[in-house]
């Protein structure tokens, strides 16, 4: 009887320790980093690198941060995602961060369904491996022999092991610290000129003020300078759609007195031209990607950042919180063999 419920309990605690694994093997992946999900700079090659520097396996979870009402997040068929089609939608997300559990093995493809911007870069492949977790519970069926010999020696390994598990299960918790504090990072705001000193004008090529905004990292809390001759130029900002289309109905806001001094209140993207007829076309418009919140290190009004930079711990922490129960269960059933 003794030994049917020393079988019984050695039992119980691989199979409590298998699971617990395996609730920690669950990873969460930020679409894009500190870009989001947006239209990429570089084309649909910042979303194919990201994918290929990361490893998803079934049961992961893809985290998309994206401005409400010009983006979302389709799943649809291989034809349709190189067709930069959205119609048969597998999945359709409205509402940012916008969370996706990959419940299947194999390539899964996702686009912005909004017109032009997956033909513009907006789309993401993701390769999709076998889960993980099963092959978990070998290493510890290996442990399982020694109640069975009932040998005495053979029993001083268990606790020893056991007594070292939490030893390396402290080491991910202490590094999610450093990794969840972006304080020391967070910078004062900064005032940046439009163009420099070519200033909002018409631009000797369309590409000028993207390849201005390129290289710099606007957070929420900073403010654009644009300067222009009074009469000659203004500043409209619109949305999305508008800005593609170059047309100024219903503007978020239009400035016509420089130097126009906008900040920069909210994350994602925002969208710059001048309505004067024309200038749009030849190329006098600009968009940004306002991420994060400068001088601050959780900004309340900006989710969609802080839920990208606190994603990757998440793993870690329950990774580690899984070793140590896993650890603390083997302990008790040990003692209670013996």
């Amino acid at each position: 009887m003794a030994v049917a419920t020393t079988k019984t309990l050695a039992f119980t605690a691989i199979v409590l320790a298998a699971l617990l694994h395996s609730s920690a093997a669950q990873s969460t992946y930020t679409v894009g980093g500190t870009t989001g999900w947006t239209i990429p700079q570089g084309g649909d090659s910042v979303y194919t690198n990201w994918a290929s520097g990361n490893s998803f396996a079934v049961g992961d979870i893809l985290v998309f941060n994206f401005a409400v009402g010009i983006h979302d997040v389709t799943q649809v068929s291989k034809a349709n995602y190189d067709a930069c089609s959205a119609s048969d939608p597998m999945l359709i997300a409205t509402t940012s961060p916008a969370r996706v559990t990959l419940n299947s093995s194999g390539e899964h493809y996702f686009i912005c369904g909004f017109p032009g911007h997956c033909s513009a870069g907006q789309k993401v492949t993701v390769n999709v491996l076998a889960s993980t977790s099963a092959p978990s519970p070998a290493p510890m069926a290996s442990s399982s022999p020694a109640p069975r010999r009932a040998l005495t020696p053979a029993s001083a390994p268990s606790p020893a092991s056991t007594a070292s598990a939490p030893t390396p299960s402290t080491s991910p918790v202490s590094g999610d610290s450093p990794s969840s504090a972006p304080g020391p990072s967070a910078r004062p705001p900064m005032t940046y000129t439009v163009a420099d000193s070519f200033g909002w004008n018409i631009p000797r090529n369309a590409s000028l003020f993207q390849s201005w905004a390129a290289g710099k990292d606007f957070m929420v809390g900073d403010v654009l300078v644009f300067n222009y001759s009074a009469g000659a130029h203004n500043v409209a900002e619109v949305t999305s759609d508008a800005y593609a289309a170059c047309t100024t109905t219903n503007p978020i806001s239009l400035d016509s007195r420089p130097p126009s001094r906008i900040t920069l209140t909210t994350p994602g993207e925002h969208f710059y031209l001048c309505a004067i007829p024309g200038h749009c076309t030849a190329g006098q418009q600009l968009s940004i990607n306002v991420t994060g919140e400068a001088g601050g290190a959780s900004p309340s009004g900006s989710p969609s950042p802080g839920s990208g930079d606190m994603a990757p711990p998440s793993p870690n922490s329950a990774a580690s919180l899984a070793g140590v129960s896993a650890a603390a269960l083997l302990s008790v059933f040990v003692a209670l063999l013996f």
